[in-house]
C-alpha cells in the first residue's frame, strides 16, 4: 500500500548479491562485500509505507555501481558503474578474472538499466514530486578523496549546489535551496550540535539524483548518513560491518518523523509546486 507523502525514496547500495553470472570471477568474501556496501540502509531508510515508491537493489555495489554512470566503464574507471578496486585499494576480480567488455554490457542490461527505467517509471506515473536517493559514508575521508583524513559530519545533504544550496559555477541545484536547507534544519533539531548537518560537503550528489532530475525535473537530494551512528569502529574489510540493530531500528524511527516534519515545513514554501502532491 502506498503511504501519503509523494515521495520516491531511493536505496542503491544496501545490497551484497553477486550476479551469479559472475560469482566464480569475484575475489572479495561475503565480509567484504558487506563492508563496502552501504550496510543497514535498507532498513534505515525504509519508509515504503509512508511514501508513494521505495526502491532498492540487491546486487552488490562494487560488482555494479547504480550510482556511476553507465559509460564509466572499466578499465578507465577503476571507481566506475564495474569496478576493478574497492575503495581501499582492494582488488574486486580474481588476478585474470576481469569481466571484458562483453560481459560488462550483459551485467549493466540486466541490472543496472533495468534500476534506472523503473525509477524513471515511478516518478511519471506516481504522486511523486520529491526524490531521496539515500547512503551510508565511513566516518572519516578515505585516501584518494577531497576530505580524506577529515572527520565527516553526521549528515551531507546533496544537490549539486553550494553550502546553501544554491547553484555553483557550471552545475544545475537538483532541488530548490529552500527545501534543502529546511531538511538540514530539520535534522539537526533531531542531531543538535555543531557539524551534524552540512549541504553539498564532503558530496555534491552522485549520478542517480542528476540523471533523474535532468529526465524528469523532479526535484531529487541524496541523503549520506555516517556509519558511526549504528556501526562498530572495528568493522572492515576482514571482519565485515558490525551494525547495531538496535540503534539502525532507533534511527529507522527517528528518519519517519523527519521525512514527516520536513514535507509539513516544504508545503508552505513559495517554491512548492501548484497541486504538489495531488497528481495522479
Amino acid at each position: 500500500m502506498r503511504g501519503q507523502f509523494p515521495v520516491l525514496v531511493s536505496v542503491p547500495h544496501g545490497g551484497t548479491l553477486v550476479p551469479p553470472e559472475v560469482e566464480e570471477r569475484v575475489g572479495l568474501n561475503l565480509s567484504a562485500l558487506a563492508y563496502y556496501s552501504d550496510p543497514g540502509t535498507e532498513r534505515i531508510y525504509d519508509m515504503e509505507d509512508m511514501v508513494q515508491a521505495f526502491m532498492v537493489s540487491g546486487v552488490s555495489r562494487v560488482i555494479i555501481d547504480l550510482n556511476r554512470p553507465p559509460y564509466h566503464l572499466p578499465p578507465r574507471y577503476p571507481d566506475g558503474v564495474v569496478k576493478t578496486k574497492t575503495s581501499l585499494g582492494q582488488a574486486v576480480w580474481k588476478g585474470g578474472r576481469e569481466p571484458d567488455l562483453h560481459c560488462v554490457h550483459r551485467l549493466l542490461l540486466r541490472y543496472y538499466f533495468p534500476f534506472h527505467a523503473e525509477i524513471d517509471r515511478l516518478l511519471l506515473s506516481r504522486d511523486i514530486s520529491v526524490a531521496l536517493d539515500c547512503h551510508a559514508m565511513v566516518p572519516v575521508g578515505l585516501p584518494g578523496q577531497p576530505d580524506a583524513g577529515k572527520k565527516r559530519p553526521l549528515f551531507c545533504l546533496s544537490n549539486n549546489g553550494d553550502e546553501k544550496g544554491h547553484a555553483r559555477p557550471g552545475a544545475l541545484p537538483t532541488c530548490p535551496a529552500e527545501w534543502i536547507r529546511a531538511l538540514e534544519e530539520t535534522i539537526r533539531r533531531h542531531f543538535p550540535g555543531p557539524g551534524s548537518v552540512e549541504i553539498n560537503h564532503p558530496f555534491h550528489g552522485g549520478f542517480i539524483m542528476n540523471a533523474h532530475f535532468w529526465h524528469t525535473g523532479i526535484p531529487w537530494i541524496q541523503v549520506e548518513m555516517n556509519r558511526s551512528l549504528y556501526e562498530s569502529d572495528e568493522s572492515g574489510p576482514q571482519r565485515g560491518s558490525m551494525v547495531d540493530e538496535g540503534k539502525i531500528s532507533e534511527l529507522n524511527g527517528i528518519l519517519r518523523e523527519i521525512l514527516s516534519e520536513w514535507i509539513g515545513d516544504i508545503r508552505g514554501s513559495e517554491t512548492f509546486p501548484e497541486g504538489f502532491g495531488n497528481r495522479g
